[in-house]
């Protein structure tokens, strides 16, 4: 079953990502946090369908979407001409990324807009969880870090919250970690058998996490992503 949702909203995020509102009147979107929906639309005779996560709760009648703009994508160009007043159409909302249990210790392990889904679903955790919660989010420079004050104040307000940015192309300025995220996981967490760990982000990163996080002594319930990215990578 496919929606059409007003857009309300738009508003930048970093050079190349936009936030957009999206709102159906009257409808209650019902999901767990961390599933995504897809906007659809045609281009040409070709029929385009591209998921996106809304990094709001659910039980309203409004999703946020957060869509980094790609010179070749035909789904984020779409997106970003988008202005307050169009319409857009959504797909149901689904997914297999989701929190498995609120009471264990978590940690968000994401790259560039693979942080959407976990923005979902750190609310729900700092709303019902009872342990720690550590975001580690991996970007390339500090200008395209994306939700960066929305995080900084979530970890403000939330003493069970730590938040850490790790830059791979960094400039003089920047006195944080540097490099891939999945590479200081061993200096972040000093267990990894109990912790529940959530990776997104480009394949290559969600492979190469889940294994370190795995070499480190975590165990394979304990690691949670979407699940098609081991494929993608086998068939580059």
């Amino acid at each position: 079953m496919t929606l059409d949702a007003t857009v309300i909203d738009t508003y930048p995020i970093t050079p190349y990502v936009m936030g957009f509102r999206l709102q159906v009147p009257g409808h209650e979107f019902e999901y767990d946090p961390g599933q995504h929906t897809t906007i659809q639309f045609n281009s040409g005779s070709e029929k385009i369908v591209r998921p996106y996560t809304p990094t709001n709760l659910p039980g309203s009648d409004e999703l946020a979407l957060t869509i980094k703009r790609y010179d070749n994508g035909l789904a984020s160009s779409y997106m970003h001409q988008k202005r307050p007043g169009d319409t857009v159409t959504i797909g149901p909302i689904e997914g297999a990324l989701t929190l498995a249990d609120t009471s264990r210790d978590v940690a968000f392990l994401a790259s560039g807009t693979g942080l959407t889904p976990m923005m979902a679903m750190l609310r729900q955790y700092l709303r019902e969880g009872t342990g720690q919660a550590h975001v580690v989010l991996g970007e390339k420079r500090e200008e395209t870090i994306i939700h960066r004050e929305t995080l900084n104040e979530l970890a403000a307000n939330n003493p069970n919250l730590e938040v850490t940015f790790v830059l791979s192309d960094p400039n003089w300025e920047w006195t944080g970690r540097d490099g891939y995220a999945q590479d200081h996981l061993e200096e972040l967490f000093d267990e990894f058998t109990e912790r529940d760990f959530y990776v997104c982000g480009v394949p290559p990163m969600v492979v190469q996490t889940k294994e370190r996080v795995a070499e480190l002594g975590a165990p394979d319930e304990r690691i949670h992503s979407e699940g098609w990215e081991d494929s993608a990578v086998d068939e580059d």
